[in-house]
């Protein structure tokens, strides 16, 4: 259960991390933009446009993959608690909440971040397609 929760804190610490780079990129791309037309063919906007969209592959990856990490950890404890008298975790909470299948009891929190990365990386196409074909 510790390592179940030491895993939830990196998971926080990568989204801090990647939800601050965001927010610094989204922030010099309006500086670079009110300052004026900086490079001389827009097209040129495409190869950051990559950049900025692997990042976001990656964090949404990253989210993924503690997903994966944290269910399978909570496997094991749930195969721990069968064999305690109760089953306080395995067996009552998470049943209670319909095992995270039913969003109306309870929408697990990665189902919800594997949306934030998507949304930055929309953004970006969104602006990158706006300065290319123009306004």
């Amino acid at each position: 259960v510790e390592m179940a929760d030491r895993m939830s804190q990196r998971r926080n610490l990568a989204n801090t991390f990647f939800l601050t780079l965001h927010t610094l990129i989204l922030g010099v791309a309006g500086f670079v933009y009110e300052k004026g037309e900086i490079v001389a063919h827009r097209y040129v906007i495409i190869i950051p446009l990559l950049g900025v969209l692997a990042l976001c592959y990656t964090w949404w990856r990253l989210v993924k993959s503690y997903r994966q990490l944290n269910s399978a950890k909570y496997k094991v404890v749930g195969e721990f608690e069968k064999r305690l008298p109760s089953s306080p975790y395995w067996s009552a909470e998470w049943n209670a909440l319909g095992q995270g299948k039913d969003p109306k009891l309870y929408t697990p929190l990665t189902a919800v971040e594997t949306w934030v990365p998507v949304i930055f990386g929309l953004l970006y196409i969104f602006g990158a397609g706006l300065l290319i074909f123009g306004y």
